[in-house]
């Protein structure tokens, strides 16, 4: 029919893609409903640090519970509108429990409030003990913070969520997790010469304030396991008792004594803690209010049968990681490097080592160092190592009021790693080789007292650090007070070594993979490296410009107080009246020029992280509709040329 017109071929095609398009539009529209409602939890982790994704620790945890969790997290959305570093944060929160919810297969319990004022939801909230936070002046409190509960009724609480602690935030929920599902912690006993379980007399002096608490580390011991004091007399370590802690042991009995190397006999996992010179114990006050002039420590009596040396005459420097502190007073610098406290870091710290392995920092102080005794047999795993920067020197050095100058001037490193903490293994034997020393005077030995070991049963383990300092919080802990509650914040990793230590001795290593993560917060670095560019050009035009100013200002002053001399009034000549106002002009124009250069300078900046800020926003989208208008036409030229 002629009156019909037909669609031409470039019309058709041109119809087709659009089809095409809509097409994918709606097929991507289904898959993600269909994906939604089928595998709800099925995520991938994009972030750079893999903030998202749980440890394998983590995972043990959730997947081994028996009981059901219940965690309920509490957040004012107030607080995001009104702080949005918060706000952000809270997503990251909610989305971690989420996940902890996913993996956990319904064991965990998710629920999430906005306890409003003067709601019942806010009362529940400070009945859990949560704390709330005033936003403004009008008193109205927010919240941030998690309370969970299992099945008996137990409560544990994380009263407010800090960012400062956002890299720790794994480690925090599954420790509440962890607090939640296992009523039945390992038995942990500890000897201590150290007030590691807080000095009343400290606490007495100083009225109450942060002296004489107990020590962080022991705080968060008790969170994981049931710890027990063993007395510095003690002749048996009980069989309850899986893993022993030995602090800074002076002057022990061999009573004592013995009685440690039997709980190693019979299987029981023993961790040391040497020092040559106590940097904690310097500090405080003897009994009589004098500083103590015995700060050292050893168990040679232990060790050297066993294999291991570990020298309590001398101590390691080490440049790289060394502290910087306030320098002597009558010395012009303000600060030194004091090389005998310093950090460790890299491969300073084993990776090979399960205790070990996620560690970022860990802090020595005056420490000293453990070698393997020539012939024996057992295995020797270095746990911390200093630098190939690194020196020993005698120990009187670090004794007395120390010079960090003088140390550092004196400081010759000679290219040799000391071993500061190991991990020790092997068949060995005991250290009383013709059995029980008699029990000190006036004591009887207890009515159960076992049977002597020769040989340990089995391959028997213990860790030896040489350095107690490694437990002292101004050494690994900042402590702040947030609204009156006071908030630990590690800068290093000295508690989760111990925790991780204890936690792989006991027997469950599900916990040591947590490691400290990074912050959901990520800066756009490129705008940081401009900006501080920027910065740069214009604080060196600034100087040159202001010092132009600074003089034409003092021209200006000399002009003003000129005039004719001899006379008695200053007079401004014609020619002075000119260069005063040619000083004032130039005055404005290097006004005007400091400000241009400023305004330059920061259109360069907002120009980038527009640009910046479009691209991640509109790439993913970009990308995607030109992947698809890609496919369509190469779709729609193999069908054209397959008619052809």
């Amino acid at each position: 029919m002629s009156g019909m017109a037909t669609p031409r071929p470039g019309s058709r095609r041109l119809w087709s893609s659009a089809l095409g398009i809509v097409a994918a539009a709606v097929l991507a529209v289904g898959v993600n409903m269909l994906v939604d409602r089928l595998a709800p939890r099925a995520r991938v982790d994009l972030t750079q640090q893999r903030l998202y994704t749980l440890s394998a620790g983590t995972v043990s945890v959730l997947q081994g519970l028996q009981d059901p969790v219940t965690l309920r997290l509490f957040y004012s959305r107030r607080l995001g509108s009104a702080v949005p570093a918060y706000g952000s944060y809270a997503e990251r929160v909610r989305a971690m429990l989420e996940e902890y919810a996913a993996v956990s297969g319904g064991r965990v319990r998710l629920e999430v409030f906005d306890p409003e004022p003067f709601s019942e939801t806010e009362d529940r909230a400070l009945a859990y003990g949560l704390q709330g936070v005033p936003v403004d002046q009008s008193g109205e409190q927010i919240y941030f913070g998690l309370a969970g509960v299992n099945l008996l009724d137990d409560e544990r609480t994380v009263p407010f969520f800090q960012p400062e602690r956002e890299r720790f935030l794994e480690f925090d929920l599954t420790r509440l997790v962890y607090e939640l599902s296992n009523p039945r912690r390992p038995m942990l006993g500890v000897m201590s010469s150290l007030p590691v379980n807080g000095d009343p007399r400290m606490m007495m002096m100083m009225r109450g304030g942060p002296a004489g608490q107990p020590y962080a580390f022991m705080q968060t011991l008790r969170q994981f396991f049931t710890v027990q004091d063993v007395a510095l007399d003690a002749q048996r370590i009980a069989d309850d008792v899986q893993v022993l802690m030995v602090i800074h042991p002076q002057g022990l009995p061999d009573a004592t004594l013995y009685a440690i190397d039997q709980f190693v006999m019979r299987g029981g996992k023993l961790i040391v803690f040497t020092d040559p010179h106590s940097e904690g114990q310097a500090g405080r006050p003897g009994p009589g209010g004098q500083p103590p002039r015995m700060t050292s420590s050893n168990l040679d009596r232990l060790l050297n049968p066993w294999g291991i040396d570990a020298p309590h005459d001398g101590v390691v420097l080490d440049l790289r990681g060394a502290w910087r502190v306030r320098a002597n007073p009558n010395d012009r610098v303000q600060a030194v490097d004091y090389v005998a406290w310093f950090n460790l870091q890299g491969d300073s710290i084993s990776q090979a080592e399960v205790a070990t392995a996620q560690l970022n920092q860990v802090t020595v102080a005056s420490a000293g160092w453990l070698q393997r005794r020539e012939g024996a047999s057992v295995e020797f795993v270095p746990l911390l190592t200093s630098s190939d920067r690194s020196m020993t020197a005698n120990v009187a050095r670090v004794q007395e009021n120390p010079d960090p100058a003088r140390i550092l001037a004196e400081f010759r490193p000679d290219g040799v790693r000391r071993v500061i903490a190991a991990r020790v293994r092997g068949d060995i034997p005991s250290a009383f080789p013709d059995g029980p020393p008699p029990p000190p005077e006036g004591a009887e030995r207890p009515a159960d007292f076992p049977a002597h070991r020769a040989r340990s049963e089995g391959a028997a383990n213990f860790v030896v650090i040489n350095d107690a300092d490694l437990l002292e919080d101004r050494f690994w802990v900042r402590v702040q007070d947030f609204f009156g509650q006071q908030v630990a914040t590690p800068i290093s990793d000295n508690g989760a070594l111990v925790a991780n230590l204890v936690d792989t001795f006991a027997g469950g290593d599900a916990l040591i993979s947590l490691r400290s993560r990074g912050e959901s917060l990520r800066p756009f670095t490129v705008v940081d490296d401009i900006r501080r560019d920027a910065d740069a050009r214009f604080r060196q035009t600034e100087r040159e410009l202001t010092e132009r100013l600074q003089a034409t200002e003092r021209r200006l002053r000399e002009l003003r107080q000129g005039g004719e001399r001899g006379q008695g009034s200053a007079v401004i000549t014609a020619e002075q009246r000119a260069e005063i106002d040619a000083a004032r002009a130039q005055i404005l124009q290097t006004r005007q020029q400091l400000r241009a250069v400023q305004l330059d300078l920061r259109r360069d900046i907002e120009r980038t992280e527009t640009w910046l800020r479009v691209l991640n926003i509109a790439a993913v989208p970009l990308l995607l509709t030109i992947f698809a208008i890609g496919v369509g036409v190469a779709r729609q030229r193999r069908r054209a040329a397959a008619r052809a």
